[in-house]
């Protein structure tokens, strides 16, 4: 009969990609984790990890067994939480990792307002553009730009139309002209943004189906993406930003769309957690208000692309 810690023991490892890191994290030894595995593999009568000495991966058919051992988990603990009373008040420390303009000036009211309403429950923010790492960092949950390629950890969808735009503030452009088309830009001051101490000044657009790139330049750099906006008000260049981070600006003519017939890049966000047990009754709460309040927002930018 195959245990059902066995299974977590299993998820873990694949997500980790480690024994010892699944053993630390569920304070067991090494060689605990790999016994259940092993227990695991003979329960199924198939291979699941190909291990060496340096590294683990998941065979063909722990690949295939992978994502029903994670929806067993899902399940059983989905069961547990239905046998809670929904009049349980949410408590506890949600620890949660957010961008830096948008957490800011979005999200940390909404967090501010779900905080009041819920006096038992506490929060521990991180305000950062460098993407945190839900395994390793000290955090319950993070809040995400951009399209996910990992599949080892679970997202759960809060703006999926959300796409980058460029602004610039109008008494930049009354300086220095409008742009009419991209190639324009070249003869403009742009605010790229830095991250890891590499500079992304090649913003990409897409046209009929493709990707298009434009280089850009500019003598203004920094890694925290609120500067950028700010040097964009204070009419220093164009921005190429989240809709999300400059909408309450353009709403209030603080900043001006660039070329706003022209579809920006898709940057989806996301909340995400390492794996759907910690999916709490807070942090599902948190997801609906969020949620809820960001597509109110995106949804302004529809008619414009």
């Amino acid at each position: 009969m195959i245990r059902l810690e066995d299974v977590t023991l299993f998820v873990r490892s694949a997500a980790l990609g480690s024994f010892s890191r699944a053993a630390r994290e569920a304070n067991l030894l090494p060689g605990q984790v790999s016994a259940a595995i092993q227990r695991l593999e003979r329960d199924l009568d198939r291979r699941l990890f190909a291990r060496s000495t340096r590294s683990l991966r998941l065979t063909a058919e722990g690949e295939k067994y992978l994502p029903f051992a994670q929806e067993m988990l899902a399940l059983m603990h989905a069961g547990a939480e239905s046998l809670q009373s929904h009049d349980d008040a949410l408590s506890g420390e949600l620890k949660i990792a957010l961008p830096s303009d948008i957490g800011r000036h979005i999200i940390l009211p909404l967090l501010t307002e779900f905080c009041r309403a819920h006096p038992a429950l506490g929060l521990r923010l991180s305000f950062s553009d460098q993407v945190s790492d839900v395994f390793r960092d000290p955090v319950d949950i993070a809040i995400r730009y951009g399209k996910l390629e990992d599949s080892s950890y679970v997202a759960l969808p809060l703006a999926e139309e959300n796409r980058r735009v460029m602004v610039a503030a109008p008494d930049y452009l009354d300086r220095h002209g409008r742009p009419e088309k991209l190639e324009d830009l070249a003869q403009h001051h742009c605010l790229p943004f830095v991250m890891g101490g590499h500079v992304y000044d090649k913003w990409t657009f897409p046209q009929e189906g493709m990707r298009r790139q434009i280089t850009v330049k500019s003598r203004l750099l920094c890694d925290d993406a609120e500067v950028a906006r700010r040097w964009a008000i204070a009419g220093m260049g164009i921005a190429y930003k989240s809709w999300l981070d400059v909408c309450n600006d353009i709403r209030h003519g603080r900043l001006e769309r660039v070329l706003p017939q022209l579809p920006g890049e898709s940057t989806p966000l996301h909340l995400i957690c390492p794996h759907r047990k910690q999916f709490s009754p807070a942090i599902r709460a948190l997801h609906q208000l969020l949620r809820e309040h960001l597509r109110t927002l995106t949804a302004q930018i529809l008619p414009a692309i």
